[in-house]
């Protein structure tokens, strides 16, 4: 059979406006069926699936059999890696409980303090990044939701701490590959022409971040009892972000963050001590909407009649995380990771061979990449797998856990897998880029709007890399057109529009589908995302009014000296 040649157009309808109005069509369905009419995501994903494929075949002529062969193509990609490492997540976490030694680890994190505030940070904030920093792909969201419902947080309250404290972390998040994305894709031989920039503007998001989660934890109370701490591991953080963003160990910009502070937190912890504590861990438990979560408060387990902690069980709580640590950090050595990366199988996609892109290239969407050894999936199955042995668990048993958190997952793998669908017609049949040119008519003021790029990519899709990639050449060929009349010239406006755009869409992230999905599924309330979307929403957009203003003003003098 013939296929037709598709060449996506950018502006089908003759005004960029209009085709950029048009283009949003499956965003807004996206965010009103889930906002405001409270659809369930499993719903409200294909549908707004739906809506993208009618744009694309009715207003940007995509031919019908391309559109559907696109987005098969991205549901089998929204099921492998992405649902994959999800439920390998989960199925790691739900080893440790079935195992009964989750129960010590909670113990283990209330050595550090007794205040749940101060562990939350530390769990969400601290550990989160280091996840992120080696897995990403939901994984940092799925772990840390749930291990703060296990030290006494309500379920609601979770995912929300858990999605806002996954920004911070995610522009160099899965060992810097975002980054290098936006460098590669911008045009930049050298990923420090960019990483230094986008290291700096989330840097600043590092003083406000800790801030609201308290905020979300224990609302005015909690900030105002525990604000000395949020600062002390905002600043050590972000600090560490700016220095080791800078280096040529950028890739390991989150690692180094995570571990300084911790470390940090620890020793301020030995001087100074938070009040209230015994008050907010009855108040976290208060459900945050009865109507998802029940009327019940949620309690931390009591310790009364608990075996005694000794030092033998807090080793072997620490060991699913030991682990992670571990495995990932050797995958992440260059030569362990080209070996890994050589085993990915590449399978010719039918019905795309004739699909180009924008300047008339093959469409990278031809081609099928089934990295089943070279994505955290694999590694964390093997860490779930590890753990349970080493907890003397049978395998039938592990495997029975695994089982388990596959019946639980169906709605999640559907929504995810319509929502990657979505971005993959949105993305080929130019529907994406039009939404991007009708910000790139901003001119001279384009600099403060550059993060709102990388906002919607990542909320279309669901990833930084991939909203990176999708936009970073737009992004620098802006920053050539306006940079020669500009205070900073042309090559510095095309890195801080490139590195802008990383920076934006860390804080896309948390409202994105997939990451309300693995939130809701991960604490055990599927179909939740929307309760969760309303209450998040606020927080995202505050984000991201800040970093615009901060890329903005990076253009001026008035702060361009954060420039490297």
């Amino acid at each position: 059979m013939l296929l037709d040649v598709f060449q996506p157009s950018t502006n089908p309808l003759g005004a960029q406006w209009l085709s950029a109005l048009v283009a949003a069509l499956p965003i807004a369905a996206m965010l009103i069926t889930l906002a405001l009419l409270r659809w369930r995501a499993h719903v409200a994903g294909p549908f707004s699936w739906a809506v993208a494929l009618i744009v694309a075949v009715t207003a940007f002529g995509m031919p019908l059999t391309t559109a559907v062969a696109t987005s098969v193509h991205g549901f089998l990609y929204g099921l492998f890696p992405i649902v994959w490492i999800l439920l390998t997540a989960i199925w790691m976490y739900e080893v440790t409980v079935a195992s009964g030694r989750f129960d010590d680890l909670r113990r283990t994190f209330f050595l550090i303090s007794d205040d749940p505030r101060v562990l939350g940070m530390l769990i969400a904030f601290c550990f989160g990044g280091l996840l992120e920093a080696l897995a990403g792909f939901g994984a940092p969201v799925a772990i840390t939701a749930a291990m703060l419902v296990a030290i006494g947080f309500s379920p609601l309250r979770s995912a929300m701490i858990a999605l806002l404290a996954n920004t911070v972390p995610v522009a160099f998040g899965a060992v810097g590959l975002p980054v290098l994305m936006a460098a590669k894709t911008g045009g930049f031989d050298d990923v420090l022409a960019i990483s230094p920039i986008t290291g700096r503007i989330t840097a600043a998001l590092c003083l406000v971040v800790p801030f609201l989660l308290l905020t979300v934890m224990d609302g005015k109370r909690g900030l105002k009892q525990v604000w000395p701490f949020g600062l002390v591991v905002g600043a050590s953080f972000g600090v560490t972000k700016w220095i080791v963003s800078a280096t040529p160990l950028y890739n390991l910009t989150e690692v180094f963050a995570a571990v300084v502070s911790v470390a940090v937190a620890i020793a301020f912890l030995k001087v100074w001590h938070p009040n209230g504590g015994d008050e907010a861990t009855r108040r976290i438990g208060i459900p945050v909407d009865p109507s998802i979560e029940g009327t019940e408060r949620h309690v931390m387990v009591s310790d009364a009649g608990a075996t005694q902690l000794t030092g033998r069980r807090i080793a072997m709580a620490l060991v699913p995380y030991v682990l992670v640590i571990v495995v990932f950090g050797i995958a992440a050595l260059p030569a362990v990771k080209s070996v890994l990366v050589s085993t990915d199988v590449k399978l010719t996609w039918p019905g795309l061979s004739e699909m180009l892109d924008v300047a008339g290239n093959p469409a990278s969407h031809q081609t099928y990449t089934l990295a089943w050894a070279s994505t955290p999936g694999i590694l964390l199955a093997l860490v779930a797998v590890a753990t349970g042995l080493i907890y003397k668990m049978s395998l039938t048993r592990i495997f029975q856990v695994l089982l388990a958190n596959v019946k639980k997952l169906r709605f999640a793998m559907l929504t995810i897998g319509s929502v990657v669908a979505l971005a993959y017609v949105m993305g080929d049949s130019g529907q994406t880029l039009a939404l991007g040119l009708l910000f790139a008519g901003a001119g001279v003021a384009y600099p403060f709007v550059a993060p709102v790029l990388g906002y919607i990519g990542v909320y279309v899709t669901g990833s930084d890399t991939s909203a990176n990639i999708l936009f970073s050449g737009l992004q620098s060929g802006v920053g050539a057109e306006i940079g020669p009349g500009s205070h900073l010239g042309t090559e510095d406006m095309r890195a801080l529009l490139v590195g802008s755009s990383a920076a934006g869409g860390v804080v896309g992230k948390m409202i994105s589908p997939q990451s309300l999905t693995v939130a809701a599924t991960s604490i055990g309330i599927a179909g939740a995302e929307s309760v969760i979307l309303r209450r998040i929403i606020k927080w995202s957009v505050v984000l991201l009014v800040l970093l615009c203003l901060i890329s903005g003003l990076m253009s001026t003098p008035v702060l361009s000296w954060l420039l490297p």
